[in-house]
């Protein structure tokens, strides 16, 4: 079967318009059997978790700086009992309940003694690990559990229509309704501008764009500025606010410097990596599976400042280009291996490899990393279903239809779609001219999930233009017309109304999705919220975004402007069901790489690399003893994110 994939011209991507045009075609209907949703809103007729393993340090994917993962057992407990206190005593307190010693909640059992809850509904009191606490609610009968006694029983249960965790999720029946936690992890100036503001003045002169950037500026202050951004800009009560929205998944932008950094790579190391863990945990507790999306590749996939570094693209692209992905398929099989273990396999079930890769790397270097990519993986997980995390890949700006055919019997592969309209360049939509518009998106998507397989999209917003603060670029400023969108706090209720068709219109079109992004920090120079039309809380409370995400059941129809709905048959192939092989294998390296490269005489790095494990540090599969992909000694390698146009250096190649 033929897999070829034809660009389509330079992508747009969500924060940056390119000239005015949209990376989606247009969508043509697709003829299939109608399905409907149930009335569960399905389709259809009707943390102190232990860690698995032990041993002595081994060989298995090393790198440069002998990077220590925190996740050994020892290293674990620690952030359970003592920081993370949450996670081991947070508990639930029902009416006449009472707190009791050391934060936990207690309700008096036969004698009087207290007992430690473990699970809880609407009405109930969270204690976070900073002592202060919360009450539960949930308007759609949800449930919290946990319990650190059997952290490996079934979890929360986000609403009654979605899947308890521990339960299948059934696709094409069960619906994603979901949200992006943007600018935790990874952070971006239009979502937490404050945090960037701060450092626009720095003493080293920095001209702050990026966390690259703003890592530099901060300068001796790195460590305390940014771990108090990850301890406060999302806590424990988002995840529990997010799943009494109505949602019942979350996706988890990450950057490699969750694991390790290189050279003069100025991010800070390994501390995000910690507040992944916490959030393990809180979705477990909450009833939230986990989309895990590798958003900061090394050398930058996309040249985006959401990328890490804005800025040329040196990801499978120029000098550094094979290199850099080779890193990259080290640092993908780490969090295979981590997420894959029984205490977290069924919260993430979806891995993003590579978050919003630019088509100017050029179709066949995409797939060849996208065919290495998936090998990796299933050599750690195994195939067929039931057998680890579903792989999700992003559709490169080229158009849903350009992969109908791609990669034929890959293994539970999810395409990613990410579709805009903020960057179509009209300031004259309006809320009603664009309801049709993201309607359009549904048969596209109906038949790439008939055809290719799972289709989701991955990011889509409220936006219908491109206003907001710092929404293209620091200092990039706002078109005319801007002072009306961005000042949220003065729209009528025609307006919000209007936006919230836009949103459910959105949902319905686009069937299993998840909104960018669940908060935007506030501004200290506008000394309110930035990009209100990005903002599913602040929406949510205003009224642009719907109390109920169900409701969007049949908004096209009633705007005249139907699609074909997917009737929930995907491919065997899939849901696991397949040979589990892509067949052809793309070649990686491939031959050439952008621009006008032979993929032959560039520098690549050596897989001879050690890691030190701490024993119990969740390695999955003990035959995984591939090692890891390092510089080779005595190589002098150009500049792993400036390298697109140097001089091809002589050859150092590794093993």
């Amino acid at each position: 079967m033929s897999y070829n994939l034809v660009p389509i011209g330079d992508g747009v991507h969500r924060r940056y318009p390119m000239e005015g045009q949209s990376p989606y075609p247009s969508q043509t209907s697709y003829n299939n059997s109608s399905a409907s949703l149930n009335e569960h809103g399905n389709y259809g007729s009707t943390p102190a978790l232990p860690l698995v393993g032990g041993g002595a340090p081994r060989k298995s994917g090393g790198m440069s700086r002998r990077a220590k993962i925190l996740i050994g057992v020892g290293v674990f407990i620690v952030i359970a009992a003592g920081v993370a206190v949450a996670l081991v005593f947070t508990v639930g307190k029902k009416k006449g309940t009472s707190t009791g010693a050391g934060g936990a909640n207690s309700t008096s059992g036969a004698g009087g003694k207290a007992e430690t809850l473990i699970s809880g509904k609407t009405g109930s009191t969270i204690t976070a690990e900073d002592g202060k606490t919360f009450t539960y609610a949930s308007e759609f009968d949800g449930e919290w559990v946990h319990d650190p006694k059997k952290p490996l029983d079934s979890g929360g249960k986000a609403q009654s229509w979605s899947p308890r965790i521990g339960e299948e999720w059934k696709w094409g029946e069960d619906v994603i309704r979901g949200v992006n936690l943007g600018g935790w992890l990874v952070t971006e100036p239009f979502i937490v501008p404050a945090l960037y503001e701060k450092y626009y003045k720095n003493d080293l002169g920095v001209k702050v764009e990026d966390e690259w950037t703003l890592c530099q500026a901060m300068g001796s202050k790195l460590a305390e500025e940014m771990e108090n951004h990850y301890k406060t800009f999302i806590t424990e009560k988002d995840f529990a606010e997010i799943a009494g929205a109505g949602l019942n998944w979350i996706r988890i932008p990450i950057g490699y410097w969750a694991i390790e950094t290189m050279n003069d790579e100025p991010y800070l190391e390994g501390v995000s990596w910690k507040y992944f863990l916490k959030a393990l945990v809180w979705a477990r507790k909450y009833g939230l599976r986990i989309y895990l999306d590798f958003h900061g590749l090394p050398g930058s996939q996309n040249g985006w400042n959401h990328s890490g570094k804005g800025g040329e693209i040196n990801f499978m692209n120029g000098v550094m280009g094979v290199a850099n992905a080779q890193r990259t398929l080290t640092y993908i099989r780490i969090f295979t291996e981590f997420v894959n273990q029984p205490q977290y396999k069924d919260v993430v079930l979806m891995f993003g490899i590579v978050n919003e890769i630019r088509n100017v790397v050029g179709t066949e270097a995409i797939q060849s990393f996208y065919g290495a990519a998936h090998e990796a993986i299933r050599k750690v997980t195994g195939t067929g279903k039931g057998n680890g995390l579903y792989i999700a890949m992003h559709e490169g700006f080229l158009g849903l239809e350009k992969w109908q055919g791609a990669l034929p019997g890959a293994d539970r592969v999810i395409l990613d779609q990410h579709p805009y309209l903020a960057f179509e360049g009209n300031m004259k939509a309006t809320p009603e001219s664009s309801v049709k518009r993201v309607c359009d998106w549904g048969s596209g998507t109906s038949k790439s999930s008939s055809i290719f397989g799972i289709t989701i999209a991955g990011e889509f917003s409220t936006a219908i233009n491109g206003c907001g603060l710092n929404l293209n670029g620091v200092g990039s400023g706002e078109a005319e017309g801007c002072d009306f969108w961005d000042n949220w706090a003065a729209w009528d209720q025609t307006t919000i109304g209007g936006l919230q068709q836009v949103s459910l219109a959105s949902m319905d079109a686009l069937q299993n999705w998840f909104y960018w992004t669940w908060k935007i920090g506030e501004s200290s120079e506008l000394k309110t919220s930035s990009c209100p039309m990005w903002h599913y809380k602040l929406g949510l409370e205003k009224g642009w975004i719907p109390k109920d995400p169900r409701g969007s059941k049949g908004v096209c129809d009633s705007a005249a402007a139907p699609y074909q709905p997917f009737d929930g048959q995907y491919p065997a192939s899939a849901t696991g069901g397949g040979p589990g092989k892509i067949v052809p294998t793309p070649v990686f390296p491939p031959a050439t790489l952008s621009p006008g490269l032979e993929a032959a005489a560039l520098p690549t790095y050596t897989a001879t690399g050690t890691l030190k494990i701490d024993a119990g540090s969740g390695w999955s599969n003990p035959d995984d003893n591939e090692l890891a992909y390092v510089p080779v000694a005595g190589c002098s390698y150009p500049n792993a994110y400036s390298a697109v146009s140097v001089a091809v250096p002589p050859a150092c190649t590794g093993a």
